[in-house]
């Protein structure tokens, strides 16, 4: 049997609040997960039951109290938790993406060029990154007008699909998906699920967190309910979420 792209063991995150009495509120408490490759994994669950902050802890956004991160590369099983910050740096390039609602891009830089970066990190020479950031691009309908434009004034909806195509440009082996969708309208929404649902068929191991259903029905292979920061529950999405409307 192929071993997960993903695999996560007993994963705990706590965090101290800056209150009088200092306490701590639990965010994850022994959560184990695996993800394939070519699997996608939605994550369920009310508001705080610790998703993002399970995808903050795979991507080392947050460093884990506890437990094991392991990642399958094509050099073998590396451990998230343990690895130094250059190593680090180096596999979120490779084998490693991020997608989060919002899109951090470097000051006066276009859209083009935070897409290219990103192809370029992946391992394509400049040329070949500026072609494949240019289709990427197009694959999201943002208009070409804009590719040179300040990315800090652009519109939620257009920020949201500069981050979508920089996380998608040449997939790396395992892909994390917070929210991607949230700030688009119906047509470049559809654009980006269709985006998002090929990837499991270039074998990209997806891991994500979706508001709605609807997106869980048409994307999922699998639905993982977090509640009080456990697994509550995995199954197919109709299992989990109920049949869909």
């Amino acid at each position: 049997m192929t071993p997960p792209v993903l695999r996560v063991r007993g994963l705990r995150k706590t965090f101290t609040l800056h209150t009088v009495d200092g306490r701590t509120v639990v965010s994850l408490d022994g959560v184990d997960l695996d993800v394939a490759a070519g699997e996608h994994v939605a994550l369920a669950g009310p508001s705080g039951a610790g998703k993002s902050s399970l995808l903050r802890c795979v991507y080392r956004s947050y460093l884990p109290d506890a437990g094991s991160v392991e990642l399958a590369t094509a050099d073998g099983s590396v451990e998230l938790t343990a690895l130094p910050d250059r190593a680090l740096a180096r596999l979120r390039g490779r084998d490693l993406g991020y997608v989060s609602q919002f899109l951090s891009a470097p000051p006066r830089t276009g859209p083009l060029q935070v897409v290219a970066a990103a192809a370029r990190r992946r391992g394509l020479g400049r040329a070949e990154a500026l072609d494949a950031a240019a289709t990427a691009l197009r694959r999201l309908a943002l208009e070409e007008a804009l590719w040179d434009v300040d990315c800090g004034v652009l519109s939620g909806g257009e920020r949201q699909r500069i981050n979508l195509a920089a996380g998608t440009v040449r997939p790396p082996r395992l892909l994390l998906l917070d929210e991607p969708v949230s700030a688009l309208d119906p047509a470049n929404r559809e654009r980006a699920l269709a985006l998002v649902e090929s990837l499991t068929a270039a074998g990209v191991a997806v891991l994500a967190v979706f508001h709605d259903a609807e997106a869980m029905h048409r994307l999922a292979d699998r639905v993982a309910e977090l509640d009080g920061g456990r697994i509550r529950c995995e199954g197919s999405a109709a299992e989990v979420l109920g049949v869909a409307a």
